[in-house]
C-alpha cells in the first residue's frame, strides 16, 4: 500500500528530560530549518542497536543539516531509570540529543507502534516519512538529500543557532565491560567494549597485564588490531593445532576474530562486516566461505559439542562454528523473535546474548523473554522465563520465577546455573536439581557476564567498570519480589471484522523488487490465540482482513488490553537505474496489545515505510 501525500505539522516532543545535551533543552523550534530524524529507540533492543549505528554515517555526512534526536521509549522496567539511559547513551556511543520519554507521551503523538521507529521533519516543521524497523540507511540518504535540495532551492533551509554539544564522558581502566573468560594461566581476558578492545588481567581481576586493540573503532587485523564493542571471548582447548587460542565475537562490527596470545595478532574468521537482515522466519543461507557471511550481532560464544556456539543476537539465533573444518552454520532458531521450545531447528529465540556449557548441556542467557534455557540432545527447553513481554524479580519455583533482561550465564561447581540477572543488578541461581531460584547477590550493577575461577564466581560487573567477586558466602540473598509488563497502551480495536494495512513506499529511486518472487509478505498471529478468529497466517499482500474476538467469560482486561497481535512485514526493493541494481529489505515485528472495545476503529494501520510530501 502506499501512503496518502498530505502535509501534518509535527507534533512537539514531550518527555522528562534531555541527555547528551550539556544540559541544555531542546524543541522542534530550535531546531527550525534543519532536517530532523527522530529515532524512538529503547536500549535492551538489538535492532534499535543497529539503527544507531547505521545513522552514524548520515549525521557524518549531513553535518549540521541534519539532527537525529534519539527518543527513549523504554520496555523494561530498568530502562526507565535515567541514571541507567544516561549509562545506556555513553555505553553505545549515542552522538545525538536523546529526549528521555519514559511515559510514551512523544511514542504516542508520533502513533509509534514498535522499536525502532523513525520519523522525518522537514526544515519547515511538517512530518514527511516514518517508517519502522532497521535497513532504512539508503532510503533516508536519498530522502534527506531531497530535503535538503528542495528547502535550499526555497529558502527554508538553514543552519543557524548552535546545536548541542554530547555531555562530557568519565574514562576508566575498563568502560562498559560485557563478557570474561578465564585462561589457563589462571588470569582472565575480558572484553572492554566501549574501549574496543580485550583484555588480560592477573588473577586479581583488577592489574591490566595486556591490551589487544587500539582502543578506536575499526576492523583491522595484525598485531596492532581494532574491534567495534567487542563482546564474547571463547577460550579454545589448550591442545589445539590451529594456530590461535582465543575466539571473539566482534559485535558491531559482526564479525569472528581469532587471537594468538603469544603474539597478539588477531584475524578473521567470519564476517563480512555487513549485518544479515531478512524477514523474521526467512531462513538464513550460510555460505561455504565463513568470511563470505553476513553475521548480526554475535553476542556470546561458548565451546560445546567440539564446536563454538554462537549468541546470535540480531538474528534471533544460534550459529555454530567449526574451527577445525572452517565451517560456520546456524546451530538453532528460526530468525523468529519469540519464546518456543522443541526441536532446535523449529525452536525460536529472543535476543539471546549469554552462554555457557556443562557435560551435556547448553545454557542460554535469552535476553528479550528474560528467559533460562538449555539445549540438550538436539532440543531447546525453558527453565525459567515467560516471553517477550512478562518480567521482573522472583524467587520460588522456576514455574514462579522472573528475571529482568539477563545477558550473562555461568555453570557453578555445584551444576547449578548463575544467571547475570542484568536489569534487576542481581545474580540469580537456577538449581537443575530442585526446579527452584534464589538469588545470590543484590546490587550488582548490570552485571553481563560470568566465569568461575577457584570455585569462585567472579562477574563483570558492566555499570561499575569493573571485575569483582559479589557472592557472598553463606545464605541466599533476598530480592525484592515484583512482577511486570511491557507497558505500552494498548491499541483499541472494535470486536469483530479488522481491516490490517502496512504502509509502504520505495524510496526515491527503488522499485518493488519481484524478481524473485513476492515482493511483499505479511504474517500475523496472537497471544492468546483465541483473540484472532479468522486471518492467520501468511500471505504476500500488504492488507488482510482479520476478525478479533474475546472469550465471553474472559475477565476484564488488563491495563495492556486483552491480548497482543502479532504482526510481521516485510517489503523488498531494489535501485531503479544501474546494470546490477542493489536490493533492500524493510522488515518488522510488531507487537502491539489490543483492547477490545465496541464502536472502536476497525482499521489497523501500521507504517513500514511511508512518505507524505
Amino acid at each position: 500500500m502506499t501512503a496518502q501525500k498530505f502535509r501534518v505539522r509535527a507534533p512537539q516532543l514531550q518527555g522528562r528530560g534531555w541527555l547528551n545535551t550539556a544540559g541544555r533543552d531542546l524543541s522542534l523550534a530550535d531546531l527550525r530549518g534543519r532536517v530532523v530524524l527522530l529515532d524512538f529507540w529503547t536500549f535492551c533492543c538489538i535492532n534499535c542497536l543497529h539503527v544507531i549505528d547505521e545513522l552514524r554515517p548520515l549525521e557524518e555526512e549531513f553535518g549540521d543539516k541534519l539532527v537525529v534526536v534519539g527518543v527513549h521509549s523504554p520496555k523494561f522496567e530498568h530502562e526507565r531509570d535515567p541514571e541507567a539511559l544516561k549509562a545506556a547513551i555513553e555505553r553505545y556511543d549515542v552522538p545525538h540529543a536523546v529526549l528521555d520519554d519514559p511515559e510514551l507521551l512523544t511514542w504516542q503523538q508520533y502513533a509509534a507502534r514498535a522499536w525502532p521507529t523513525l520519523a522525518v521533519i522537514d526544515p519547515e516543521g511538517y512530518l514527511v516519512a516514518s517508517m519502522s524497523g532497521e535497513g532504512h540507511a539508503e532510503g533516508l540518504r536519498r530522502l534527506i538529500t531531497e530535503l535538503i535540495e528542495q528547502h535550499t532551492a526555497k529558502g527554508t533551509l538553514s543552519t543557524d543557532g548552535t546545536l548541542p554539544e554530547r555531555d562530557e564522558r568519565e574514562d576508566t581502566e575498563l568502560r562498559f565491560p560485557g563478557k570474561i573468560a578465564l585462561l589457563p594461566s589462571g588470569n582472565f581476558l575480558v572484553s572492554d567494549s566501549a574501549h574496543h578492545s580485550i583484555v588480560e588481567l592477573a588473577a586479581d581481576g583488577e592489574t591490566v597485564l595486556r591490551r589487544f586493540g587500539d582502543g578506536t573503532r575499526g576492523s583491522r587485523d595484525g598485531t596492532n588490531p581494532q574491534f567495534s564493542e567487542p563482546q564474547g571471548i571463547c577460550v579454545l582447548p589448550a591442545d589445539n593445532t590451529l594456530g590461535y587460542d582465543v575466539v571473539i565475537a566482534d559485535t558491531v562490527n559482526h564479525k569472528l576474530r581469532a587471537l594468538e596470545l603469544d603474539t597478539g595478532t588477531v584475524t578473521t574468521l567470519a564476517g563480512t562486516g555487513e549485518v544479515w537482515r531478512g524477514a523474521p522466519g526467512d531462513p538464513v543461507d550460510v555460505p561455504d566461505d565463513p568470511l563470505e557471511a553476513k553475521l548480526s550481532s554475535p553476542w556470546d560464544l561458548a565451546w560445546y559439542e567440539d564446536h563454538i556456539v554462537i549468541a546470535m543476537a540480531g538474528t534471533h539465533q544460534l550459529w555454530s562454528y567449526d574451527p577445525a573444518k572452517n565451517h560456520l552454520a546456524v546451530y538453532a532458531g528460526t530468525t523468529v523473535e519469540s519464546l518456543k521450545d522443541g526441536p532446535k531447528d523449529q525452536a525460536w529465540f529472543a535476543q539471546p546474548s549469554g552462554l555457557a556449557a556443562d557435560k551435556s548441556k547448553l545454557w542460554i542467557a535469552d535476553s528479550e523473554s528474560s528467559a533460562l534455557r538449555w539445549i540438550e540432545n538436539g532440543e531447546v527447553h525453558t527453565a525459567v522465563g515467560k516471553g517477550l513481554f512478562d518480567f521482573g524479580a522472583m524467587d520460588g519455583t522456576a514455574e514462579d520465577a522472573l528475571f529482568q533482561h539477563p545477558l550473562g550465564v555461568a555453570v557453578l561447581p555445584d551444576g547449578s546455573i548463575a544467571v547475570c540477572d542484568t536489569y534487576n543488578n542481581a545474580i540469580r541461581r537456577y538449581d537443575p536439581a530442585t526446579d527452584e531460584v534464589t538469588t545470590l547477590a543484590t546490587n550488582v550493577p548490570e552485571p553481563s557476564g560470568a566465569v568461575v575461577a577457584d570455585g569462585t564466581l567472579v562477574v563483570v560487573e558492566s555499570a561499575a567498570h569493573r571485575i569483582t567477586r559479589p557472592v557472598p558466602p553463606g545464605a541466599a540473598q533476598e530480592i525484592t519480589q515484583q512482577r511486570h509488563r511491557t507497558k505500552r497502551p494498548p491499541v483499541e480495536l472494535s470486536p469483530g471484522q479488522i481491516t490490517v494495512e502496512i504502509v509502504f513506499e520505495p524510496p526515491a529511486g527503488q522499485k518493488l523488487d519481484d524478481r524473485y518472487g513476492p515482493s511483499t509478505r505479511l504474517e500475523i498471529s496472537a497471544n492468546p490465540s483465541a483473540l484472532l478468529i479468522t486471518g492467520e497466517g501468511v500471505t504476500t499482500e500488504l492488507q488482510r482482513t482479520i476478525v478479533l474476538t474475546k472469550e465471553e467469560d474472559e475477565a476484564e482486561p488488563t491495563e495492556e488490553g486483552d491480548g497482543v497481535l502479532q504482526v510481521i512485514a516485510h517489503a523488498a526493493s531494489c535501485d531503479v537505474e544501474g546494470p546490477n541494481p542493489a536490493c533492500h529489505l524493510s522488515r518488522q515485528d510488531w507487537g502491539i496489545p489490543i483492547r477490545l472495545v465496541p464502536g472502536a476503529p476497525s482499521e489497523l494501520v501500521l507504517m513500514l515505510r511511508g512518505v507524505n510530501a
